[in-house]
């Protein structure tokens, strides 16, 4: 048995709640902005409201290099072993989930970068695509914590056969 001597484990035991902690906020924020983007985004906008919109997606994507950081700690580095997650059929439709939802999103931010820059009050038609993109985001990213917590309660771990 591997002994771990008591100030290294404490040290990962912190550093575990604060990365799990770091990761729920950071997916809670991500969902935010999204609904934040689904609320304000209309089929016709200003130019200063595409604006706002894209400060949204702004903090989405800095929401999703944090969630995808901490979620590779979790998986890597501090909890539970690779091995719980990799071997998990559960854990690998919440990553192609989440893969999507960044496919996505793509078009959102694109349109939204483009269509930021002129005239604040000339109006801006939104393609219907752009608007149902961020629903579809938004169902989706509403999966995540149904899917963390089957994860959580071990649904999807293989059985071992003796």
């Amino acid at each position: 048995m591997l002994m771990i001597p008591r100030l290294t484990y404490l040290i990962l035991m912190i550093a575990d709640i604060i990365i799990r902690y770091l990761h729920f906020v950071s997916l809670i924020l991500l969902i935010a902005a999204v609904l934040g983007q689904h609320l304000l985004i209309r089929s016709t906008m200003t130019r200063r409201e595409v604006a706002r919109v894209q400060k949204l997606d702004i903090v989405y994507a800095i929401m999703v290099v944090l969630v995808l950081g901490t979620g590779f700690a979790q998986w890597f580095w501090v909890g539970k072993p690779a091995d719980f997650y990799s071997s998990n059929p559960i854990f690998h439709v919440k990553v192609t989930l989440f893969l999507i939802v960044g496919v996505v999103s793509a078009y959102p931010s694109v349109f939204l970068g483009k269509n930021k820059k002129g005239d604040p009050d000339e109006s801006v038609a939104v393609p219907n695509l752009l608007i149902w993109s961020v629903r579809v985001e938004l169902l989706l990213l509403f999966l995540m914590p149904l899917l963390a917590n089957l994860m959580a309660r071990g649904i999807g771990i293989p059985l071992v056969s003796e």
